[in-house]
């Protein structure tokens, strides 16, 4: 289980400056990724693919990154018994409302979890928790960054207060 990675989708390349923060974040906690292009609307039968075979080629969660429709998190959720987080990509259409009702309002049965609108970061470590809930290093890793996230807060409340 150490050696599960993410899968990072997106439904499009110009998805591709959001997700990039995702990867940043999975870097930086050391967990590996393979990041793809590949559509539920124009590419259904590949998705498909990807999703049935993705715990065979040892990934252990998928993010998926989409807008507009945003149907991609849903397509692959319902092929896969894997953990899918769904990002809802901000579009020029409705800023991004759109994506986020896809992806947020799946049926009973086929859950996606959601982050924020453009919430790459957010995304990453939340398939880094879920990774960690087998992999106590990688655990201790998320528990340092709560930690240093703490810190950062409490010594600028206190440079706030001193500086008043």
């Amino acid at each position: 289980m150490a050696d599960l990675k993410v899968a990072i989708v997106m439904g499009s390349k110009s998805d591709y400056p959001v997700v990039a923060k995702a990867e940043q974040k999975l870097a930086e906690f050391g967990v590996q990724y393979e990041t793809r292009i590949i559509s539920a609307h124009r590419t259904p039968k590949q998705a498909e693919e990807f999703a049935a075979n993705a715990e065979m080629n040892g990934f252990g969660a998928i993010i998926a990154a989409a807008g507009k429709a945003a149907h991609l998190a849903g397509v692959l959720a319902a092929t896969t018994a894997l953990p899918v987080i769904g990002i809802p990509m901000k579009s020029s259409t409705l800023d991004g409302l759109d994506s986020l009702l896809s992806v947020v309002q799946m049926p009973k049965g086929v859950p996606v979890a959601t982050v924020a609108i453009d919430g790459a970061e957010n995304a990453a470590i939340l398939a880094v928790q879920i990774l960690a809930t087998g992999n106590p290093e990688l655990r201790q890793k998320i528990k340092d960054f709560k930690k240093a996230q703490e810190e950062e807060i409490v010594a600028l409340d206190k440079e706030f207060n001193e500086g008043k």
